[in-house]
């Protein structure tokens, strides 16, 4: 007990730095998200599709290059019609994010367990100078 009354900085320096290394994994626990770069080597490799999951306005102001609309409020009847193979790898997108985890969650309730979310969404999509296209006038 001496030795953690007269080294208590050290054993601040343990906990935090144990903190800091497991804080990603609890962060990242039960989200799929995944990053632009295995976007694409879902999308080259293994025949992977874009559902954006944008409002018809959103999508027809910039979208993923090659992706489908499918809006989040119509997902569940759409989703069926639009992708009849369910063993294909799914990316979810929207503008941030936040809506394609909504997604995730309700394609994989709909038997797509290859469902994934796009990390960041259109904006990281961007960021990475990814094609982007709009819905001809």
């Amino acid at each position: 007990m001496n030795f953690l009354v007269d080294n208590w900085m050290l054993v601040l320096l343990v906990l935090t730095s144990g903190a800091m290394l497991l804080l990603p994994t609890l962060q990242g626990a039960g989200a799929s998200a995944l990053g632009t770069g295995a976007a694409v080597n879902l999308i080259n490799r293994e025949k992977g599709l874009l559902i954006d999951v944008s409002e018809p306005e959103e999508f027809s102001g910039g979208h993923a290059g090659g992706s489908r609309n499918v809006p989040l409020g119509q997902l569940e009847e759409r989703l069926p019609q639009v992708v009849k193979n369910k063993a294909l790898p799914l990316i979810l997108l929207c503008p941030t994010g936040a809506r394609a985890r909504r997604a995730e969650a309700m394609a994989r309730k709909l038997g797509y367990e290859r469902a994934q979310a796009l990390a960041g969404g259109l904006k990281a999509w961007r960021e990475a100078k990814l094609p982007i296209e709009r819905a001809a006038a």
